[in-house]
């Protein structure tokens, strides 16, 4: 195995680390459940052009760990089932984010290229089998969340509504067409996704009542149920579409969920341009048009809000009645996160009001403690920062010096580890959650390779 050496001397939070040697903390060659030539080129690579032993060792780490321990490809059946990691479910949302690094490497390997396709004909069957759910099986196993007062199917892992969850696969399956040309993917089964998301959205906006979607949980967690027999609280018919639950897997407390109707928006278009060139279908085309700018007018008149301290900033969740939920929550999508979605300019004026009111003490659920600051969220409670906010942050900004912050605190948070975990406490990043979660360590290695084809390869061997 590779080792780097740290010369240096260094002291985190008290404790003292001389001549430390990083050892890989991948699994053995024999154990890794899908191996890219391009993949292992590319960490070679970086880790030749990286200064900072802890940064490379955790690049290596990190960047290959969907590959390495979760990717499930059936080449036969050119289906390719992902596990988020430590819960063996496929979520829609968290697949298609982990994913998505390795798209841009898929011309320089055939056998990635082949799995990457599998993913998302895999996710295109899963949407298939029921819009609604959040989290599938690899087959009809039947474990999961049975006794939920839902529509369960043997199939579905979880059956929690969330708009993202339809978003992310045609963000991945529209990248995947951009960079490789593949439009093998856009067959039947797209065609019948594509038409069962459009339902979805539209019984969701909740012009003709309710819709069919409900959903109870015998529990003591208030956000792993809805109130008012499964269907949450009301809201008035706008043009927003309800989500029921956030990318947090939480309940929201108001339906209309603002990141995740901007991500519908940027989906829709995607979804629209993909059906006019590919399948020419121009009919449904101008159907994911029409609703796009239908929700983005709402957005437009009901999602901003004149705080008296950030100006004029999108709220996070508003009912359609007034009533608005102001705070951010770090998983993605997120306030903070849409230019990083590509779903608001970077440098719209709103979003940088935004932006400040989540990373100040205005948002409830940002903290600062002794160890970093960032965004958490109710999933996991107080004082609990999720990594991905720090990376998001990172992702988003213009500011060598907020960046670099941003990497200094992950690199201290890791608790010895080498891996990213889900959350840490504010003051001590050895209480944390999840030693495996594949999302959050591929995204590091995403925001490593973003720096440096942003020409930051001085901010990396800075630190």
């Amino acid at each position: 195995m590779k080792r780097i050496l740290l010369l240096s001397v260094l002291t985190l939070f008290g404790w003292t680390l001389h001549a430390q040697t990083y050892t890989s903390c991948r699994p053995a060659p024999r154990d890794r459940l899908f191996v890219s030539d391009a993949v292992e080129k590319t960490i070679a690579e970086v880790q030749s052009l990286l200064t900072n032993p802890k940064l490379a060792w955790m690049f290596g780490n990190c960047f290959p760990n969907t590959l390495d321990t979760t990717v499930h490809y059936d080449e036969d059946r050119r289906r390719t089932f992902v596990y988020t990691g430590d819960i063996h479910a496929m979520w829609l949302r968290d697949s298609g984010a982990q994913v998505w690094p390795y798209v841009a490497l898929a011309p320089q390997d055939e056998h990635l290229r082949k799995m990457l396709a599998g993913v998302i004909n895999c996710q295109f069957s899963l949407i298939c089998i029921d819009p609604y759910a959040n989290a599938f099986n690899d087959g009809p196993t039947g474990t999961g969340w049975q006794q939920d007062l839902t529509d369960m199917d043997p199939n579905l892992h979880e059956r929690k509504w969330e708009i993202d969850s339809l978003c992310y696969p045609i963000r991945l399956a529209y990248h995947y067409w951009q960079v490789t040309g593949d439009a093998s993917v856009f067959g039947k089964t797209w065609l019948e996704a594509v038409r069962k998301i459009l339902a979805t959205f539209r019984d969701q906006q909740r012009k003709d009542g309710q819709g069919p979607y409900h959903f109870q949980r015998r529990t003591t967690a208030q956000l792993d149920t809805k109130s008012n027999s499964g269907y949450g609280h009301p809201v008035r018919p706008v043009g927003l579409i309800a989500s029921a639950f956030r990318p947090s897997d939480d309940a929201t407390q108001f339906e209309f969920l603002v990141p995740s109707n901007f991500f519908a928006v940027s989906s829709l278009r995607k979804a629209a341009e993909i059906l006019r060139k590919v399948n020419r279908e121009k009919r449904l085309a101008k159907e994911c048009l029409a609703l796009a700018e239908e929700v983005e007018a709402a957005l437009k008149r009901y999602a901003v809000h004149d705080h008296p301290d950030f100006g004029p900033i999108y709220a996070f969740e508003v009912d359609g009645f007034g009533n608005r939920y102001l705070m951010d929550d770090a998983n993605v999508p997120s306030l903070l996160a849409m230019p990083y979605l590509g779903d608001v300019p970077a440098d719209d004026p709103v979003y940088l009001n935004t932006r400040r009111f989540v990373l100040s003490e205005s948002n409830p659920y940002f903290f600062r403690g002794k160890a970093a600051e960032g965004i958490g969220g109710p999933h996991i409670g107080v004082d609990m920062i999720w990594p991905m906010s720090i990376m998001m942050r990172a992702f988003t900004s213009t500011d060598d010096a907020e960046i670099r912050s941003c990497l200094e605190m992950l690199l201290s948070t890791d608790a010895g580890k080498g891996f990213i975990h889900e959350s840490f406490h504010k003051d001590n990043p050895l209480k944390y959650t999840r030693d495996w979660f594949a999302w959050q360590n591929t995204l590091f290695g995403e925001l490593v390779l973003k720096l440096l084809a942003d020409g930051k390869l001085g901010l990396l061997n800075s630190l």
